[in-house]
Order: structure tokens, then sequence, then C-alpha cells
């Protein structure tokens, strides 16, 4: 068997996106950028303490990498899609601004536009050139559990709107942004971190649909487009995950799209694909399908396993050095425009400027936030509640939505897998909202089959105001439905009624009402769970600012909620 040379080692390492835990640089991301000539970071929420720190730990890997004789800078990525799914949002880090279909509420890709010019500038300021965003896919499915709210609709010219406004935004800033999960995880209800979603759709149907944004974005030269991990059998003829496809990659992306920018795999220590295959065997399957960066995300001995098992297959001849090379000179050409010079990624941390920056974005993001909360369609009409007397707010139980948003690092559980916070910190600071506007307010955690005790239904029946949350109760959510009724029951059993105070608030998915039968409520809907987009629900329930967001996903129209 042949030995590779250290250039081509080199060569092999700029293929690779790796994270890595903790603060600062551990010893194994080092190791993967001095021994293995890695090319490329992504930075998680378990990386992220503060803008400074941040900037700290990527000036700490550039110059690792200068170090270690690397032709060009780092591309260093973060999942910063804002809403729910923020990699770089905390209070001493970046600014929290609406998702995707939040912002599509709004009605306007100009403030899409404004929102992820802000974000990119923030990322830029701290060292971060590469960002996974847009999300591109079709919520076509509403009972998707890893996409949704994530999704700016389920219409394909809509989202190719908004998705084109986001990567130019981000581009315009030469941070460089990264569509996914080509060529569409839309029109599914399997989650790819669990297991491989099979998508039964023709290559008419793809092209109609999902494929729309992504040719949007290939026409406005998006810097990087990310593969996902579902089948398309009826396409590619079996049940081989897009990322680790040929047929999607190379055949359709590269040549029936046209696209010629960096493609990234999403990262192969998911299910849908380590299951099967392995990370390090995805990664030259990766490779082999015409991938230029495999994504590896978490675990060391599944880094260097890929690298090896990628230099053994270029020995045997099962991987062209040639086409590794090739597929170099785009990675090399996106590194130019968004990492530049070293001088650039090792210059200091401008302090004063970037507090400059949060401050004028907090303005920005409670006017996006503002503009994100919609009328359900079909739901009754709503008047603002009275803040004259008390209040009481019911909040569903926190369970985990899915990796992407809530649960990748365990973060919801403790050490024996037992929820930590059952209330949820948003919906704390959501009761903290509520409580400044009314003169009291009984926060309620429900859970299923939650009884509605006597006191309860005092306070229920006393209340001056009565807000219900749901969280995704559409699809396997939907004893929170069977929650609602009791408390619309119980609420009403004292001849008051609920009318005049009562809303339902659908705090991620706009689809939970769709569930609840033969009653027509006031519902608004938010798109996420996070503390501002809860703090704009509030003022608009209490009559402090309006609502004008429009749901921008199709609801099913009955004689029920919705």
């Amino acid at each position: 068997m042949a030995t590779l040379t250290e250039a081509q080692k080199r060569e092999i390492g700029q293929h690779f996106v790796f994270g890595f835990h903790g603060h600062e640089a551990s010893d194994d991301i080092k190791t993967l950028i001095k021994d293995y000539y890695l090319g490329n970071v992504i930075l998680f929420k378990r990386n992220v303490r503060s803008t400074a720190q941040v900037h700290r730990i990527t000036t700490e890997l550039q110059s690792l990498a200068k170090e270690a004789g690397h032709a060009r800078p780092l591309l260093i990525g973060i999942d910063q899609e804002n809403g729910l799914v923020s990699a770089f949002t905390l209070p001493d880090a970046g600014t929290q601004f609406p998702g995707a279909m939040a912002l599509a509420a709004s009605g306007s890709p100009e403030l899409a536009t404004e929102v992820s010019t802000a974000t990119a500038k923030e990322l830029k300021a701290v060292g971060i050139n590469w960002v996974y965003s847009p999300v591109a896919d079709i919520n076509s499915d509403p009972r998707n559990p890893v996409i949704g709210v994530r999704s700016y609709s389920d219409d394909p010219e809509t989202a190719s709107r908004y998705v084109t406004a986001v990567s130019s935004a981000f581009t315009a800033q030469n941070v460089a942004p990264s569509a996914k999960h080509f060529p569409g995880h839309g029109n599914t209800h399997v989650d790819s971190h669990l297991s491989l979603p099979r998508i039964l759709v023709d290559k008419a149907s793809l092209s109609s649909t999902e494929l729309i944004p992504f040719n949007a974005l290939i026409r406005d030269n998006i810097g990087s487009i990310m593969t996902g991990h579902m089948a398309l059998p009826n396409i590619t003829g079996d049940d081989t995950p897009c990322s680790l496809s040929r047929a999607i990659t190379t055949d359709l992306l590269r040549g029936e799209l046209g696209y010629n920018g960096v493609v990234v795999t999403d990262c192969l220590e998911m299910e849908a694909v380590a299951e099967t295959y392995g990370s390090e065997g995805g990664a030259v399957r990766s490779l082999q399908a015409g991938a230029d960066i495999v994504m590896i995300c978490h675990t060391y001995s599944r880094h260097v396993g890929a690298i090896e098992a990628t230099y053994a297959a270029v020995t045997k001849g099962e991987l062209s050095f040639g086409h590794l090379a090739a597929s170099g000179e785009r990675i090399a050409a996106l590194k130019e425009k968004v990492a530049g010079t070293w001088d650039a990624v090792l210059a200091p941390f401008q302090n004063e400027q970037v507090a400059t920056l949060k401050k004028e974005h907090q303005l920005l993001s409670r006017r996006a936030y503002a503009a994100s909360i919609s009328h359900i369609p079909n739901s009754k009409p709503f008047a603002p509640l009275s803040t004259a007397g008390p209040a009481v707010l019911l909040t569903p139980r926190m369970e985990s939505l899915n990796r992407a948003v809530d649960d990748a690092e365990s973060q919801l559980r403790d050490a024996a897998g037992r929820i930590r916070n059952t209330a949820g910190p948003a919906y704390s600071a959501f009761a903290k909202s509520i409580a400044a506007r009314v003169p009291a307010v009984e926060h309620v955690v429900y859970a299923p089959d939650h009884e509605v005790p006597p006191e309860l239904a005092e306070k229920l029946g006393a209340a001056g105001s009565i807000v219900f949350a749901t969280r995704n109760g559409f699809d396997k959510g939907a004893w929170q439905i069977a929650v609602l009724e009791k408390v619309l029951r119980s609420a009403s059993s004292a001849g008051r009624g609920v009318n005049g105070r009562f809303i339902a608030v659908s705090t991620c998915g706009p689809y939970d009402l769709l569930a609840l039968k033969g009653v027509v409520v006031p519902a608004i809907a938010t798109f996420e769970y996070t503390v501002p987009a809860l703090e704009a629900a509030a003022a608009a329930i209490y009559g402090e600012s309006a609502i004008t967001g429009n749901v921008p996903v199709k609801m099913m129209a009955s004689g029920n909620a919705a």
C-alpha cells in the first residue's frame, strides 16, 4: 500500500469540519488541526460563553492553523439559524432574533435581510465566517419533527424569497451561508437524527417543490449548500442517504442544477447515517459521492477514524486524490472570500464596536418579534385581555422537541436523564412578562393526564385573563389539547364563561389547535418559545402592540379552531 505524502494529508484535512467540547481549544481539536491538518471547525452552544471568549477561541484556533503551516485560515462555522436553533445566542454572546417561520410571518423579506445582516456582523466580529443557514426546506408535512418552524413556509415561492434575502445578507458581510438540507427535508415526519427518512417523491414533484428555493440560491451564487440525510428511493433507486449519494450530490446538484460552490454534509454522527455506515464509512462515501467537506460534530475517535479511513481509501484507489484536489480548489476559493488573510483572522477583538452593535440589535430584535406575532386563521377574533384582574398562565411540561433544537447535548436533562426544569426558562420568563402587566399570576405547568383541582378551578373562574400555551401539540403533543379542553370546561363552570378573558398561544408550530374539536377560541402564534418571542406575545395579549403577522403555512379549514 502506498504511503501518503504530507501534502496529500494536508489536502485531505481540508475536506472535514469537526466540533469539539469546551470553552477553550481542547487538546483534541489542537491535535486535529496540527497533526491531521483539519481545515474547518464547527462551534456549538457548548463552546460559547461570551463574545470576547468566542473571539479568543477562534483566534486560538486560527493561530494553531497558522503555526501548523496551513496555507489558508480555517473556515469556522456555527448553526445560527436564529429562532430555536441559535448556537451563538446567550446573554453575553449573540442577539436572539426570530427564526425562519417567525420572520416569514412578518411578511417582510426586508426584515429578514436586516436580521441576517445583524447576525452576520456579530458572527464576523468574533471570528466566525461560515453559518449553517438558511433552512431552505419546504415544511410540507405539519408533523415534521425536525424542520417545522425552522422552515420559512410550505410554499416554495415564499420560502425562496426569504432564503435568498438571508443568503444575500450573509454573503454581503463576508460570512458564507450554507443552505440546508439539500434536496429537501420538509416532506417527512421522521427525524434524521434518529433514523433514516424515506421520502417517496419523484423527480417532477421534487423539482416543483423542494428544489425551487435551492435553485433560487444557486442563481444567487450561494457559497455553500448542505446535503441532508434522507433517502429518495424513487429518484436514486435505493435507500442511500442523499448526503452519501452520487446521484444526488454530483448528478443532481452539480450536473442538473449547475452548482459550483462548496458542498458540505450534515453531521455524519446522526443515526440516519451512523447506524448503517458508521461516521467513518459515511465520510468516505460522502467524498466519493462528490461532497467537498464532511461534517462530524462530536466524537474525537470518529474524527480520527474518518480521516484515517479517507487516507486508506485514497491509498487503495477507492477515492481519487485528483478529485479531492479539484474539490479543494472550491474550498480554497471560499476561504479566500470569507476568511481572507492571517492578519484578518488574527485581528484584536473590537469590544466597544461589538457592544454598540448589540445595543442596536436589541432594538431590531424587539421590532422583528413584534412583527412576527400572528393571528391563527379561523380562530375566534381576539380582543386584548384585561390587566385589571389576576391571570392564570398554563404552559406545557418541557419535553425534548428534537436534537437540532433542544436536546443535542442533553441540556434538558440531569445525569439520570430526568427533566431538569419542568417549566423551561422561556416559559418562566413568559410568566414574569405577564406578571409585569397584571396584579398577580398563577403559573401552572401542565402534563399528560393533568386534572384541574378545585383550587385551580376556583382561580380559573376568578381570573381576569387566562393564557394557555401549547408547544407542538398537533401530533405527538396531542395530550396538550386534552388538557386545554379540561381547562375550558373548568373555567366556564362558574357561569362566567371564558369570552374576553381567554387566549391560546401556540408557541412553536402553528398547527396545534387543529386538534381542538368543536370549540373555537382566540389564538395567536409565536412560532418559537424563545424569551423575546413570548415577551412580544405578552405585549400583544394585553393590547400594548398590534398583531400584524400572518401564519405563512396553510392551515386546515374547518369549523374548529385553526
